[in-house]
């Protein structure tokens, strides 16, 4: 996947305002189970909002970063205690699909 430029990330993190979190870190980290879940979770949608733990916020930025390249995704943000992962999925019907100005 291409990186993201500066705008699209921007378009990213608007969109996700309005999700809630569907993923959410325990004080385990990232966990093969919680990365399956974190990549079905990405195929169905491509913008997830992931809760992280408390805890600094290097070690959080850290996690967040972790489980999206062990996901194969790309981490948009990380806002406090809520970070954004990014996967574009080609077999989703246009509709569902996030678009993104170049």
């Amino acid at each position: 996947m291409d990186p993201l430029t500066g705008k699209q990330k921007r378009t990213l993190r608007g969109l996700g305002q309005s999700l809630r979190p569907s993923i959410l870190i325990g004080k385990e980290g990232a966990t093969p189970g919680l990365v399956a879940a974190t990549a079905e979770a990405l195929a169905r949608r491509e913008l997830v909002k992931v809760r992280l733990p408390a805890g600094p916020a290097a070690a959080r930025k850290a996690l967040a970063e972790e489980l999206a390249a062990a996901a194969e995704a790309t981490c948009v943000g990380v806002v406090g205690r809520t970070a954004l992962l990014y996967l574009p999925n080609e077999h989703l019907p246009p509709e569902q699909r996030v678009r993104l100005t170049d």
